[in-house]
């Protein structure tokens, strides 16, 4: 029995948009909404949401009876963590903050098993192998797995080509707050500067063939990253969504009753 597909890496090889939501309400109830919801996937924030192990594994477990993709972005790239996560059944990656070709090798290596990688050898022990049930786990595991770096600096937007060509990147994701942040332009994420640094590096991505992706809650903006090839998107993010209602509604009925 070999590993699950990953239907989220088969769609990226599309032109389709794959589109997401973001989650950092760290709560595998709160995940199971969104996924009733007809997103094509969803991203678990270990990065910026307070998640620990234990609430990542919960939100993996609660969209695993759903047909939509998760995600995982870890908080950084060390070894053990990629280790834990994809033996805890996490098939898709965003890792943080990827400057460099070299960097993004390192993070292929973590994903992958000796002798191509430096992965320790226990799946028996989590959900990725059905708990030992899957039976070809350790030689189809690594064909499943996506990996989707970030680009969140000048310096990774000048790299951008020499990341896209490492064997077993799928994909890159472009930050255009941190991006923001590194060109000096902080607050003013819609600067014409960064947006014509996003439109350029979209389509510098998709030109490689590897997935272009990016979050953006504005509508005129995100029409901008479809046009320039984007093929999976973040529409938003739930704490955002839950505090943007919640305003409203209070807004609303404290207008009517004055």
């Amino acid at each position: 029995m070999p590993a699950p597909t990953n239907h989220f890496k088969a769609r990226l090889a599309s032109d389709a948009p794959q589109l997401g939501l973001w989650l950092a309400l760290t709560s595998g109830y709160s995940a199971e909404i969104a996924a009733s919801a007809g997103f094509d996937w969803l991203l678990i924030d270990g990065e910026h949401a307070p998640n620990d192990l234990g609430t990542l594994n919960e939100q993996l477990m609660a969209l695993s009876g759903h047909d939509v993709s998760a995600v995982l972005r870890i908080p950084h790239t060390d070894p053990a963590l990629i280790k834990q996560v994809l033996d805890m059944g996490a098939q898709s990656l965003l890792c943080p903050m990827v400057n460099s070709a070299d960097e993004a090798r390192a993070i292929v290596e973590a994903m992958r098993y000796p002798p191509r990688g430096m992965r320790g050898i226990g799946h028996m022990l989590g959900r990725a192998s059905g708990f030992n049930g899957t039976t070809d786990y350790l030689q189809t595991a690594e064909d499943q797995l996506c990996l989707i770096v970030q680009a969140e600096s000048v310096a990774a937007m000048d790299a951008l080509e020499d990341i896209c060509a490492v064997d077993g990147v799928d994909g890159v994701f472009i930050g255009p707050a941190d991006l923001c942040a590194d060109m000096g332009l902080l607050p003013d994420i819609t600067h014409p500067k960064v947006r014509s640094a996003v439109t350029d590096g979209l389509k510098r991505i998709r030109a490689t063939g590897k997935a272009a992706g990016i979050i953006d809650g504005d509508p005129r903006l995100i029409q901008q990253d479809l046009d320039a090839g984007a093929n999976f998107i973040a529409l938003g993010a739930d704490v955002l969504l839950l505090a943007d209602a919640m305003r409203g509604l209070v807004k609303t009925w404290k207008t009517r009753i004055k």
